[in-house]
């Protein structure tokens, strides 16, 4: 296996982008993420003697063979107490590598303890403990046919990227709407036409959206948007236009024709079109906010009153309060009421809040945000608590 400059251990210590993994492995061009220079900075330092013993992750194994489904912020998990950061690892193999964004399968990664600190190496095969072979940085002559690993499971979120849309009201207003279904039937399914009026500005390709609910912040009870209901998707056919009445005193409106290509509830007269958004495969490197963050899970995606690990949740932070795409954020639950039975008066307390999950924000908007639940240890619902990690 020949390593290179953007095949070595990058990915597990990037952890940075959703690259698209088509692209990829049609031997497409490897985007080149930003690195800042206090991670840069972090991963000199730790290139000097590694990281302490203390920092990694209670049962880090000896070595971990890359496989086929594996994510980069798994991996990461997989060797240090806190996975996000990843300028520690990143700075545990420093000569190796030289972009830390793409990791392939079929790699192995070795962790070296030595004189109380951790190193990390790149062999081709794992082998007998003795038997490791360390490969320098060579150029990659081809990619692997199965791509590079993903930094957070596609599945999860590749969906949402499209689907968790917040709108203001007048804009979803104003946007297309079907007017008409074919053979006048009451809902449309895949592969069936429905009819559209409105401004499609050129757009050929629509997310359909039924009526938006509000998204109210669960402390003030102030309206942060309006989150739309996710209906499918439809692909434009023909222009519509006017067509001269039979009498010749008036014209006829004839809509445009779409063809309905997804569905996940079943499109009908008045829902709205909104054109699909291009592809925003930039980074999505996980980092802690660089202010106090001090928030509430607005609501569950979907009808589910709690959710759990790798659901999404709406936060009622966005933009305007400094949330990025990337951001890891401390779920906290809140502390029961209880009663002090020691002190002979019965005295009323409230105990700490305790924290017991993780945050992954992938979608930013101005006042709302989403996240994915990569951790928890118990059901989370509108209310609770998040903070910086």
């Amino acid at each position: 296996m020949a390593l290179g400059a953007r095949g070595t251990l990058a990915g597990v210590i990037g952890l940075s982008g959703l690259t698209s993994l088509p692209a990829l492995a049609a031997g497409g061009t490897v985007p080149n993420y930003p690195i800042t220079e206090q991670q840069r900075s972090t991963a000199n330092q730790v290139a000097q003697a590694g990281v302490p013993l203390s920092d990694l992750a209670a049962n880090a194994p000896d070595s971990h063979t890359v496989q086929r489904g594996d994510t980069l912020w798994g991996i990461s998990r997989i060797f240090l107490k806190s996975p996000w950061r990843w300028p520690q690892l990143w700075g545990m193999n420093l000569d190796q590598i030289r972009n830390p964004h793409l990791i392939y399968p079929g790699q192995v990664l070795v962790l070296v303890k030595a004189d109380g600190r951790a190193t990390l190496r790149v062999a081709q095969d794992a082998g007998p403990l003795g038997g490791t072979l360390t490969l320098s940085p060579r150029v990659r002559a081809e990619l692997l046919p199965n791509g590079a690993i993903a930094s957070l499971p596609l599945h999860l979120i590749g969906p949402f990227l499209n689907e968790a849309v917040v709108f203001d009201t007048d804009e979803l207003a104003r946007a297309p709407r079907i007017v008409a279904t074919q053979e006048g039937r009451v809902i449309v399914s895949r592969g069936e036409t429905a009819y559209v009026r409105g401004d499609l500005g050129g757009a050929r390709d629509f997310r359909l959206f039924r009526e938006p609910r509000p998204l109210l912040d669960p402390v003030t009870r102030e309206v942060l948007g309006y989150e739309a209901t996710y209906v499918g998707t439809a692909e434009f056919v023909r222009d519509g236009g006017l067509l001269p009445a039979a009498d010749g005193k008036a014209s006829l409106v004839v809509p445009a024709t779409f063809r309905i290509n997804e569905t996940r509830l079943e499109a009908g007269v008045g829902d709205r079109l909104s054109p699909v958004p291009a592809s925003d495969l930039a980074a999505y490197m996980p980092h802690p906010p660089t202010t106090p963050v001090d928030g509430r899970i607005v609501s569950v995606y979907g009808d589910a009153l709690r959710a759990g690990q790798n659901q999404i949740v709406a936060l009622n932070r966005g933009a305007r309060d400094g949330i990025e795409r990337g951001h890891v954020l401390a779920l906290w639950r809140a502390g029961e009421a209880a009663v002090d039975r020691t002190d002979g008066q019965r005295t009323l307390m409230r105990l700490p809040d305790e924290r017991h999950g993780l945050l992954f924000v992938f979608r930013v908007f101005d006042r709302v945000s989403y996240a994915l639940i990569l951790s928890v240890s118990e059901p989370v619902g509108a209310g609770d608590r998040f903070t910086q990690p």
